[in-house]
């Protein structure tokens, strides 16, 4: 058992005299811890803390690998990227958030791209730019270069639902062809980079 600082232990063959009596303090000073000890609480935390870590990763991370350059420039070919798949359990889809969904087509497969439109937004294209509720969406994670001339007439994003778009948009297949994306259909948010190296790092909105 921990001492606790400020205590001391109350010797049964000298019982204090009186309710505030202390008696003496040891004039013994703890034996040092030897290397070998040192070394083994060393040891034990980098275990508990790898532990730790393989379950955190386990269990509300999953490692998934990008087919396609529909994401670029953040996300190139064979990148890979942890996704979170619990953190909509506790927070709400945001505009700017890039998610892995089941393609509404075929939910075998997997796709992901960036939430554009949230449920109830107006949402059109004007010669390649974002017009949400009539403001125009400013979209610095799409260069000019990828951004194109596509133009879409208004619509409504359904309730439950979201507009989704890749960042590549001259070549991105996305709710544009596919319409909106159904809420259960979304289970995952990409988190971060781990491979390549000079890739690694944070997905921002």
């Amino acid at each position: 058992m921990a001492a606790i600082p400020g205590e001391a232990p109350v010797s049964p063959s000298n019982p204090p005299s009186g309710p505030d009596s202390v008696p003496p303090a040891s004039d013994a000073a703890p034996a040092p811890r030897s290397a070998r000890s040192n070394l083994r609480m060393w040891l034990r935390d980098v275990v508990i803390s790898a532990a730790i870590s393989v379950m955190i990763i386990t269990f509300l991370y999953q490692p998934v690998r990008v087919e396609g350059t529909s994401m670029m420039p953040r996300l190139d070919n064979h990148d890979r990227l942890f996704i979170n798949k619990f953190v909509y359990d506790f927070s709400s889809i945001k505009r700017g958030d890039v998610v892995v969904f089941h393609y509404p087509l075929d939910p075998a497969q997997s796709y992901i791209k960036r939430v554009i439109g949230l449920p109830g937004n107006r949402i059109k294209m004007v010669n390649g730019y974002v017009w949400i509720n009539g403001k125009k969406l400013r979209e610095a994670y799409v260069p000019t270069k990828y951004r194109g001339h596509y133009s879409m007439q208004t619509i409504v994003v359904p309730k439950n639902s979201y507009f989704l778009m890749g960042d590549h948009r001259t070549i991105s297949y996305d709710s544009r062809a596919f319409g909106p994306v159904k809420r259960s259909l979304i289970y995952g948010k990409a988190e971060f980079v781990y491979w390549p190296a000079k890739d690694a790092g944070a997905i921002k909105r």
